[in-house]
């Protein structure tokens, strides 16, 4: 109607095919909004990426809906506003002209990934305290033993009335914290900046529906800071887990190391697991080798490293109190569906001229 030109041009530059029932929708909803799918390699290689891409093909984009692929200066993409990313995280971006760039909003998937990353955190663990890698192996060698080489079934404690800590209280954190308090245990948050109002320990990011933690009820106790001092605080309140969610930042970087291990165990007197679904460095990863050996760590389930892909010969592979995996929490057979879902929530947000969700703070980087 009227006639004009559309008022957006939305480039989808996506490691996968084009969901056509999915974009089909977008498009009958937004009928101004110009709507174009390029399958792209699923790479950071810039040069392999624009390979995948036919020339002008920034021209007139004001919103780009990606993982990785971005214009190579701002003369490309004249136009842009509003970068969609299919990740949590922001890495990928901030090494580009975009980040650098005012007036372009820059949102993330967060949000979508906690089911799904919260249910690989419980899995992990609860593969470790079952003792169940002894239990696979005697099915392996049709052994019916309940001998698992160490300490079988009478080791096995249940979760009710342990103590999690989760470093980062985001969407993932607040679903790990609603299944961890469903199994009854006690749930301590711990948070960059102080959330001591329940307005500010409300979450305003998208959350899936009948999933995490959106008014922030779940913690029995809060902490928060990024000093060492906080951070010793959080770690010295009798955890029998912790789980780290933090997003990667120069803050962030090695934020526990062997001091950090040693106030976790109370310096000896306990054995704490260790779950990482966040990014590899946050952790000093020789610090969590040598504290998963001395004794001073109970075990790890690591969906992380440092350096990604481990190498072969880390020696994390073969401790048998580690849980390693390459990376995979967050996947998910319908992940694009619901990737799409944050991008509709954020069409409509900005139609109405409302303040979209997931804008990444670029002074925190996150």
């Amino acid at each position: 109607m009227g006639g004009g030109p559309p008022k957006d041009h939305l480039l989808c530059a996506v490691p996968d095919k084009e969901p056509k029932e999915l974009i089909s929708h977008l498009r009958k909803k937004f009928p101004d909004i110009e709507i174009v799918w390029h399958e792209v390699p699923f790479t950071f290689d810039a040069a392999e990426i624009k390979k995948a891409l036919p020339t002008g093909v920034w021209d007139d984009v004001s919103i780009l809906f990606t993982f990785a692929s971005f214009p190579d200066t701002k003369d490309d993409a004249p136009n842009l506003e509003v970068v969609q990313l299919l990740s949590a995280g922001s890495n990928q971006v901030q090494k580009s002209w975009i980040w650098d760039t005012e007036g372009i909003d820059v949102c993330t998937a967060s949000g979508i990934h906690g089911p799904q990353i919260a249910e690989w955190v419980i899995f992990t663990h609860l593969v470790h305290t079952h003792r169940y890698k002894g239990l696979y192996e005697n099915q392996k060698r049709h052994k019916w033993s309940r001998d698992t080489g160490d300490g079988g079934e009478r080791s096995v404690r249940d979760r009710v009335g342990l103590r999690i800590g989760i470093l980062g209280y985001g969407s993932i954190g607040r679903q790990v914290g609603r299944l961890a308090k469903a199994m009854g245990m006690e749930v301590v948050a711990y948070t960059a900046s102080e959330k001591d109002t329940p307005e500010k320990r409300r979450d305003p990011g998208f959350i899936v529906p009948g999933t995490g933690d959106k008014e922030g009820e779940v913690p029995t106790e809060w902490y928060s800071g990024l000093d060492k001092e906080s951070l010793h605080h959080f770690l010295e309140q009798d955890l029998d887990w912790i789980v780290v969610a933090v997003p990667l930042t120069k803050d962030t970087t090695h934020f526990l190391s062997t001091e950090e291990f040693k106030k976790l165990s109370r310096n000896g007197r306990s054995k704490p697991f260790v779950t990482n679904i966040a990014r590899g460095p946050i952790l000093d990863q020789p610090a969590l080798v040598g504290a998963l050996k001395d004794g001073t760590l109970g075990g790890a389930a690591l969906d992380v490293t440092d350096p990604e892909p481990l190498p072969e010969d880390s020696e994390l592979w073969d401790l048998e109190n580690a849980i390693v995996t390459p990376h995979v929490s967050g996947s998910l057979a319908n992940y694009m569906e619901r990737a799409l879902q944050l991008l509709e929530v954020n069409l409509e947000r900005r139609q109405k001229g409302e303040k979209l969700i997931n804008v990444v703070n670029r002074g925190r980087g996150y």
